[in-house]
């Protein structure tokens, strides 16, 4: 059922997810074609932002803190996931596999590249304040208008 808080939690990840895009963007290669990275983005961040931080208000202020993280992890994760399983389809109609294990295997290395762009400090502090305050604010919105 659609509430504010629900709403407030999905604008507040698509904001920290833009935020983060950016910063990524500005860590990877000059050569890489992001195509759809910022649009899938945050599409991730509502979904996440809806399902995981909105389901869970309600409580107090502390809990929504760890709501917050939940959901930037939640859309970390899933970004990662979907990023690198369209990498791998990508690069399995242009045949670079020589099996689906081969493309599985790879989609997991694929991933594991994607976050090791996601170790920069900067990028790291922006999700864990981002999270914190898109939990707190989500909190706040169900208080405020629930």
């Amino acid at each position: 059922m659609p509430t504010t808080a629900r709403l407030t939690a999905a604008v507040c990840l698509m904001i920290l997810a833009w935020i983060v895009t950016s910063q990524v963007m500005a860590v990877m290669p000059d050569y890489t074609q992001f195509g759809y990275f910022r649009t899938v983005n945050l599409v991730l961040a509502a979904l996440c932002g809806w399902v995981v931080i909105g389901n869970r208000v309600g409580t107090d202020y502390v809990t929504a803190f760890s709501i917050g993280l939940t959901g930037a992890a939640a859309l970390v994760f899933w970004a990662i996931f979907v990023q690198a399983f369209n990498e791998m389809l990508r690069l399995s109609l242009a045949r670079r596999y020589g099996g689906p294990i081969e493309a599985l295997v790879d989609m997991f290395q694929q991933a594991i590249n994607y976050g090791n762009n996601l170790l920069h400090l900067n990028i790291l502090l922006t999700l864990f304040v981002g999270g914190v305050l898109s939990g707190i604010i989500a909190e706040y919105a169900h208080r405020r208008w629930a």
